[in-house]
Formats: structure tokens, C-alpha cells, sequence
């Protein structure tokens, strides 16, 4: 038997992918969590072979959950609704054995698990061809953070106070941003870098 983790946040997702898992003759859910934090604690109780990670949780996303569960020697697969190419690329770099995306038919699931347990990677084609022709993340850790918080809009003092930052590298490091996505401006900046899957 294959045992499984599946972390997902919205409870029907989970509770259909749990059912539908559980009526293959090799694959057990032994574990479901709703909230990113709780991940790692999970997986060393239930010791699954793979988990079915969600991107965007509650708390800690799935893909900074990733590594520490591939390290562990835990089969990763991101299973998202956001087919972003930085994602793909931040998911296989954190060691994931397969990036799929939700509206996939189950059976594609259930084979993915077998052939992720096997050794092999699996992806998207079409996703794979987007990570390749979108390119690697251009920013710093720094640039995503105070972009990630300027999507809301507040301003660049609110933005300082907020990231413990003067306002003075606040602006360096969103015109930085800027320049490296060849943007107009900030909100701009901020949409396109969440469309790649850089925040």
C-alpha cells in the first residue's frame, strides 16, 4: 500500500480527494490536514510514502512545506488550482517529485502517485514549456516580500512601518522590482510577479 498525506484547505476538496484515493486497491490516505503549519508534525505521525500538497494554505504554504518533507524522504506532489510557472519552478527546486493541477481526472492523479513512488517526475507538459519560456524568478527575497505587501495598495510609509524598512529602501526595492519586470509601476510589478508565481 501506498500511504498518503493530503494538505488541502477547503474541506470538500480534501474529503473527495480522500474518498476517491481511497478506493484504489494500492493507495491510503492516512493523513489530511487543512492548514500548512500543521504539515511536518503530521507526516512524522503518520509517516505517509506521499503527500498531496495545495500550494496556498493557511499559515504555511505547501511549497515551503516541500523540503522539509522531502528531506524526510516523503514523496511530494503539488497539487494546485494556480498553474503558475515560478511556482513549478519553486516546487521542483524544493524537490518535488510532480506539480499537477486540480482539474485533472482523478485516475491521472492516482497513476501520478504510483509513478512519483517509482522514481519518476511528473509534470504538466504544457505548464513545463511556460516555466522554461517564463524564465527564472528575477527578484530577491527582499523585492518578493515588499511586493507581496504592496498588492494590497497601501502606501509606501504604511509599507516601511509594516516591514520594519525605511521609506527610502521601501522605494529602492520596489523600483528594483519594477525594472526587473519591466513594468510601469508597483501594482503592476506586484500582478505580474503573483501571475509567474514569484510571490
Amino acid at each position: 500500500m501506498i500511504r498518503v498525506l493530503i494538505a488541502e484547505d477547503q474541506g470538500m476538496m480534501r474529503d473527495a480527494l480522500a474518498l476517491l484515493l481511497g478506493m484504489e486497491d494500492d493507495l491510503e490516505v492516512v493523513a489530511q490536514v487543512a492548514d500548512g503549519a500543521a504539515i511536518a508534525a503530521t507526516a512524522r505521525q503518520a509517516r505517509p510514502d506521499v503527500a498531496l500538497l495545495d500550494i496556498e494554505l493557511p499559515r504555511r504554504s505547501g511549497l515551503d512545506a516541500a523540503a522539509e518533507l522531502h528531506e524526510a524522504g516523503v514523496v511530494v506532489l503539488i497539487l494546485t488550482t494556480f498553474g503558475r510557472p515560478g511556482y513549478l519552478r519553486r516546487a521542483m527546486e524544493a524537490g518535488a517529485a510532480g506539480f499537477l493541477v486540480k482539474d485533472a481526472p482523478v485516475e491521472e492523479l492516482a497513476q501520478a502517485i504510483r509513478r512519483a513512488v517509482a522514481g519518476e517526475r511528473i509534470v504538466d507538459p504544457t505548464l513545463a514549456a511556460a516555466a522554461l519560456h517564463a524564465g527564472a524568478n528575477p527578484l530577491t527575497d527582499r523585492e518578493r516580500e515588499v511586493l507581496a505587501a504592496a498588492l494590497d495598495g497601501s502606501t509606501i510609509a504604511d509599507l516601511a512601518a509594516r516591514l520594519h524598512l525605511s521609506e527610502s529602501t521601501v522605494r529602492n526595492h520596489l523600483s528594483a522590482a519594477i525594472g526587473k519586470t519591466h513594468t510601469r509601476n508597483r501594482i503592476e510589478a506586484a500582478r505580474l510577479a503573483r501571475h509567474n508565481g514569484w510571490l
